[in-house]
């Protein structure tokens, strides 16, 4: 075997075991540590694929961005683990027939799978040739050319899963004083300030 093929093997072993560390850690700060990890491998398959751009664009977005946010939320939310491992037990049997559905799906699947033609060749030069388009070209007419549709959806789930983010982290504590902007706009000038005499040697 030549190095690219060592290069590999090594790259997808650490890929795979960081995902499964990521799923199996009881800490979720080594949970995302892994996660890091896994990014930092899968843009070493990258590379050997010869996707320089895909795999710089993983490091700088997912690992520079993405997973150094997901580190700093989870250390900075008081959020109690255990409790929401506790309260996973209550819809186990619901996620277990979820999840016996989702097997019988891909068993099916794949029982009638037939492979189209030319999908061979395809999987020997998964890259374009160099010397006739560049990768990042390449890419950008994958994605906003031949599956423009796809890419809208799943930036549509994206944006689903913020929103749902967003509205299971908020917490409304009434003793908080919080700013309300259109009391403030309407307001009356006469009644905003108060005028009070104060005598001497009489306080407030």
């Amino acid at each position: 075997m030549s190095v690219a093929d060592y290069a590999f093997y090594c790259f997808a072993v650490v890929t795979v075991a960081a995902g499964l560390f990521v799923v199996l850690a009881r800490n979720p700060v080594h949970s995302v540590l892994w996660l890091i990890l896994a990014f930092l491998s899968s843009a070493g398959l990258f590379v050997l694929l010869g996707a320089e751009f895909v795999a710089m664009l993983l490091v700088i977005v997912y690992v520079g961005a993405v997973a150094v946010l997901f580190l700093f939320v989870v250390m900075m939310l008081d959020v109690d683990f255990a409790e929401l491992k506790a309260q996973m037990v209550h819809y186990l049997p619901l996620s277990i027939l979820i999840g016996v559905v989702f097997l019988a799906q891909l068993v099916m699947m794949f029982g009638v799978w037939q492979s189209a033609d030319g999908a061979a060749a395809l999987r020997g030069a998964p890259t374009p040739d160099p010397a006739q388009i560049h990768n990042t070209y390449a890419l950008g007419q994958i994605i906003y050319d031949d599956y423009i549709h796809l890419f809208q959806v799943a930036g549509l789930i994206l944006l689903v899963a913020m929103i749902g983010a967003i509205v299971l982290t908020v917490r409304h504590r009434p003793n908080i004083k919080r700013q309300n902007v259109l009391a403030q706009m309407y307001r009356d000038p006469a009644k905003a300030m108060e005028l009070k005499d104060v005598k001497p040697g009489q306080g407030l």
